[in-house]
């Protein structure tokens, strides 16, 4: 059974990359039509719905900081590291003071409400936060801090979905065709040149569809943070997909290739990345890799695939930065005022994943303190679990470094000169800031584990930064040689762009927006060159 379709873009998968993908091809004049192998919202739509914007957005303005799009520019090469060229991270920064605008032109909303602490993500009374390094050495030496992390505004962990919900609206109004649980398995190519797609569809109208909703809607947003306890709900929808899923083919000038990741494909984590296998996938089962291997098929090049974010949070509470972490070795991991996904890098790359962190009496209680007024609800469930069961307690630093199974002359040694730093006014020998450097000096000692295989209630998350190899004014996959694959395109992470070296909250939707708007932008303008062509 088979139909062909003829539409003039294609795109393949919908979260926040393949809907502005959408939006920008339809805004063109192009008919677009977009496959998601579920009902669209990916990723994005599971995460906390924060966007990395500066250069001086009217928020940022608000909360009384004037950023600039150069002090932007210089924090984000820190970053970046070389992942795109510095003319599309120039870009990038020039277009990021608009991005919330347009945004906002789709039906997202943001404010100005700034967070006065630091936090991995802020509560409902706050929607704008430093959600980055930008207060955290080294990068403090290069740029002026100010808050880029610009959360939409709705009610608890429903930000993310707001915001793609708010995009999938704006590309139904642009008379967008969406066709959910398609799968695509080949891309169409003649002539060296991608013209179209072969899909399998569980349709509408089919017995297995209304049952396969109803178990993808009550597992989602579980199966993101502990993919283990839904594994067999998974197995059932993917049996109900597969008895009912017919064969299609769709044609078009241009397919975009918006699928995410592959933190969902183990293989491909173990061959690539094997340091991170036991980090706990965030995403969907989608996110495995489908979108990279099609435009490898097509002759596309990959790169920073072993590039992933592993996010150990301290934060909320914000106390709890105040104390320091270290390897089994009792060695200093790094300087805790680092955020999260930056801070766990170190731990998994440098300490094999293993590692605590410690605090004395004071910072313990002034924790304990901050729980009801800083911690959000899936943040109040982990520090719950650290400040009942989850923490070990001892009278000295060598008793609890028995106890922890950490070297008690390495533990003693870190402590002592970052004591000895505050004291004598030198500061925090790993340039931790002043105001968020405590002693560790009062009894008894608390300390809890932050490794990668620390807890189930305590996971370190994680999802792949690296993809596709895209050129940085189009977003046309490339191949080996540089060379453009005709009518082929990749965006969010399915393709390498400005968050393939390093994750911050925000930078990864953020550049799925510039990515996914870049890829519409380009693909409508192959589908009229096409037209063009055949007129």
């Amino acid at each position: 059974m088979s139909e062909t379709n003829e539409y003039d873009v294609i795109i393949v998968g919908y979260g926040d990359a393949g809907a502005a993908a959408a939006i920008e091809a339809a805004g063109n004049g192009a008919r677009v039509l977009v496959l998601d192998r579920s009902y669209g919202g990916g990723a994005s739509a599971l995460s906390g719905g924060v966007v990395y914007a500066g250069g001086g957005t009217r928020y940022q303005k608000q909360a009384g900081y004037e950023d600039t799009v150069e002090n932007l520019y210089r924090y984000l090469k820190l970053e970046v590291e070389g992942a795109v060229d510095d003319e599309t991270l120039r870009r990038f920064c020039e277009q990021s003071p608009g991005m919330i605008p347009w945004l906002e032109e789709q039906g997202a909303t943001f404010a100005s409400s700034l967070a006065p602490y630091k936090t991995s993500y802020p509560t409902d009374a706050h929607y704008l936060y430093f959600s980055g390094n930008e207060k955290a050495w080294p990068y403090t030496e290069h740029a002026e801090p100010a808050p880029r992390g610009h959360r939409t505004v709705a009610k608890g962990l429903a930000s993310g979905k707001v915001l793609w919900q708010a995009l999938a609206g704006a590309a139904a109004r642009k008379g967008v065709t969406f066709v959910p649980l398609a799968n695509v398995s080949e891309l169409l190519v003649e002539d060296g040149a991608v013209v179209g797609v072969k899909y399998r569809v569980l349709e509408a109208d089919h017995p297995n569809a209304a049952r396969h909703r109803r178990l993808t809607r009550s597992s989602a947003k579980l199966g993101n943070w502990s993919p283990d306890l839904v594994k067999g709900t998974v197995s059932k929808i993917n049996r109900l997909w597969e008895e009912g899923a017919v064969e299609r083919e769709a044609r078009a000038s241009a397919v975009v290739l918006a699928a995410g990741g592959f933190i969902y494909n183990p293989d491909w984590v173990a061959q690539y990345a094997p340091e991170f296998t036991e980090i706990s996938p965030l995403g969907t089962p989608g996110d495995d890799g489908a979108g990279i291997r099609l435009g490898m098929e097509a002759g596309g090049t990959v790169d920073r695939m072993g590039r992933i974010t592993a996010w150990r949070f301290l934060s909320p509470p914000s106390a709890w930065i105040e104390g320091v972490t270290v390897g089994l070795d009792g060695r200093r991991i790094a300087n805790e005022d680092l955020y999260g996904a930056t801070h766990g890098d170190v731990l998994m790359r440098e300490f094999g994943g293993k590692g605590w962190a410690v605090y004395d009496s004071d910072t313990w209680k002034e924790a304990r303190s901050q729980f009801w007024s800083q911690t959000p609800l899936l943040s109040k469930l982990q520090a719950a679990y650290l400040m009942t069961v989850g923490h070990t307690k001892a009278r000295t630093l060598d008793a609890l470094a028995a106890k922890i199974g950490v070297d008690p002359a390495g533990l003693r040694a870190t402590v002592e000169a970052y004591n000895r730093g505050l004291a004598d006014g030198s500061g925090d020998p790993a340039h931790k800031q002043p105001d968020v450097s405590m002693p560790v000096a009062k009894a008894p000692f608390y300390a809890f584990d932050i490794s990668v295989d620390a807890s189930p209630f305590y996971p370190i998350p994680g999802l792949t930064l690296g993809g596709l190899v895209v050129d940085g004014e189009t977003g046309g996959v490339a191949r080996e040689d540089g060379s453009v694959i005709p009518g082929l395109y990749a965006a969010g992470r399915t393709a390498v762009g400005v968050c393939s070296n390093s994750y911050l909250s925000g930078l990864s939707l953020a550049d799925c927006i510039f990515s996914g708007r870049r890829a519409g932008r380009d693909a409508a303008v192959t589908a009229k060159r096409g037209a063009l062509e055949q007129a």
